[in-house]
């Protein structure tokens, strides 16, 4: 217990250390190269527009990502609210009070839709919105549920993966690896794909979990820590990783870019030093991240090459990435989401969203791209 009081302490300081060194670097006229960079004049490439806007309750944070089935929209937020939206439209379908705080959520698929609460539960859904069940994690969890495979896995602080059975809540099998005194508390996803639970750790691996047992298939490094204190040998994989045919990929915080050819065992197919906070994503031919000043950069997705690099977003405390139609898309500290060119990194578009920082990753969809603001509205962006 002494262990774990540890860890979870370490966690709370780590974040809270980050998060003021944050603040004071960027509000702080003491050094002006950590000021946000101002809203930069740009030639217009694309139009940009808020097709619709809802609130679906209050706050938002860290762990709380929406999540997309079936031409429906699923968002938490940390006041307990669980709300269904029908993507197209904006029409909120369903939405309930299922928490007194939320901690995480939302995972879901065709069936379950599942969230997380601040004393350590794991809360089931049916699509409808009517409660399947409620079961117990180790300790809390931070990071959203991932649904599918006929199980619900959930991520907790004392670096525990556990896997509850979907249709009852039973628990499955859990997994524990050993974990730095420290980790980083940002936007982390699990995900779950081809029957394997896919997992970054706060150790700097990725791993493949058999979704029925637990058994572990593979484990990657993707960056191993540095530097003489715990702050310094924080290298925690962050955001979700990628799978594109037999590559995945990951990242990390103080560490480095990776993508793994599974086919070939898993080896390295290529590796960039480079240290994200708010992970990566990719169009299948590009991958794309910022780094932690807010540099926007695309990597060749088959060897790694930099294809572009885009500073005039620095310091504007970037969201994680989205791809949608020929752009990449990614929010600020000040609600606005951007638009570049996916060839270029040329700034294309802007659009302001509301109030509230955007601290969730951006979601791309068939209709545009999905936020969710930090004063606890769903917003769909449409970019033509």
């Amino acid at each position: 217990m002494r262990f774990l009081n540890r860890r979870l302490l370490g966690a709370a300081a780590a974040a809270l250390s980050l998060s003021l060194l944050g603040a004071c670097s960027m509000f702080s006229s003491k050094d002006a190269r950590f000021e946000p960079a101002p809203l930069a004049d740009y030639d217009a490439g694309v139009a940009t527009q808020v097709r619709w806007s809802v609130s679906v309750g209050k706050g938002s944070g860290f762990g709380f990502i929406p999540a997309v089935v079936s031409g429906r929209a699923y968002a938490a937020t940390p006041s307990g609210q669980l709300s269904q939206v029908d993507l197209e439209t904006g029409r909120i379908l369903w939405s309930k009070s299922v928490a007194k705080t939320l901690s995480a959520g939302v995972g879901a698929d065709a069936s379950v839709v599942a969230v997380a609460s601040q004393d350590g539960s794991v809360l089931a859904f049916d699509s409808a919105g009517n409660e399947l069940w409620t079961a117990q994690a180790s300790s809390e969890v931070n990071v959203p549920p991932a649904v599918g495979a006929g199980i619900v896995v959930v991520r907790s602080s004392d670096y525990r993966i556990q896997a509850f059975n979907a249709r009852n809540g039973e628990l499955i099998w859990s997994l524990q690896r050993p974990g730095p005194a420290l980790a980083l508390k940002t936007n982390i996803k699990m995900e779950i794909i081809d029957d394997l639970v896919v997992a970054g750790l706060p150790n700097g691996r990725l791993m493949l979990i058999e979704a029925s047992t637990g058994a572990v298939q593979w484990e990657g490094v993707v960056s191993q820590s540095r530097g003489a204190t715990d702050l310094e040998r924080i290298n925690d994989v962050v955001g979700a990783p990628l799978a594109v045919g037999p590559l995945l990929c990951g990242s990390s915080y103080q560490g480095r870019i990776v993508c793994f050819d599974l086919a070939q065992g898993g080896v390295s197919l290529w590796q960039q030093d480079y240290s994200t906070t708010t992970g990566i994503t990719t169009d299948g031919q590009f991958v794309f991240g910022s780094n932690q000043r807010d540099v926007v950069t695309a990597f060749g997705l088959g060897d790694g090459a930099v294809i572009w690099s885009q500073d005039g977003l620095l310091n504007r405390k970037l969201s994680g990435p989205a791809v949608v139609n020929d752009q990449v898309a990614v929010g600020d500290y000040q609600g606005y989401v951007h638009f570049l060119s996916r060839s270029t990194g040329r700034l294309q578009g802007r659009v302001n969203i509301g109030s509230g920082a955007i601290v969730s990753p951006l979601v791309s969809t068939a209709y545009g791209v999905l936020a969710q603001s930090g004063n606890g509205n769903l917003v769909l962006v449409g970019v033509n």
